[in-house]
């Protein structure tokens, strides 16, 4: 497990090492995460990495934009860890389902 600090960060690891999966809070330091998520699809190494917000951003349209925006999933902090840890498991075995981009 790789993580990092703030979302520049973020990228920079994503893009150096293509994990598996990304979990990602919207409210990060210096670019939110809806930044790290447009940028990670620009780009054709990361752009199929599957990618899970988890966040206290409760609102339906906040969910409704980041889905729109590309993310695979969507979970509100906070969450029980048998269901997240379900969650991930079977995104990384089944990689992402991206249909849609904007």
């Amino acid at each position: 497990m790789l993580a990092a600090n703030n979302g520049n960060n973020g990228v920079e690891l994503a893009r150096s090492f293509i994990p598996d999966l990304i979990v990602s809070e919207i409210m990060i330091d210096e670019m939110n995460g809806y930044e790290v998520l447009r940028l990670l699809l620009l780009t054709p190494a990361t752009a199929e990495i599957p990618f899970i917000f988890c966040t206290t951003k409760s609102e339906k349209a906040d969910r409704l934009f980041a889905l729109k925006l590309g993310a695979d999933d969507y979970v509100i902090k906070p969450f029980e860890f048998e269901s997240f840890f379900l969650m991930v498991k079977m995104w990384i075995a089944s990689g992402t389902q991206r249909c849609i981009r904007n």
